[in-house]
């Protein structure tokens, strides 16, 4: 069922950028300028800890090879 919601769509390399950028853009909410665009790495975090990319989902679009579940 999860599989139709959130198909598998983000190579292993696209979930630790996101990861990383994640964590930089959680840190602008904290500790730098206090700004909430940083709450954008929210979202980069989850994305990359489901693997699952909303956006490349309607646009068709995989980072990762069809048969890749890594």
């Amino acid at each position: 069922m999860f599989a139709k919601i959130l198909p598998h769509n983000e190579h292993t390399l696209d979930r630790v950028l996101r990861v990383l950028l994640g964590v930089v853009l959680l840190s602008v909410v904290f500790i730098g300028p206090k700004t909430p665009w940083g709450w954008v790495g929210a979202v980069l975090l989850f994305t990359a800890f489901v693997g699952s990319c909303p956006f490349y989902t309607v646009m068709g679009w995989r980072t990762c090879a069809a048969n890749d579940r890594s």
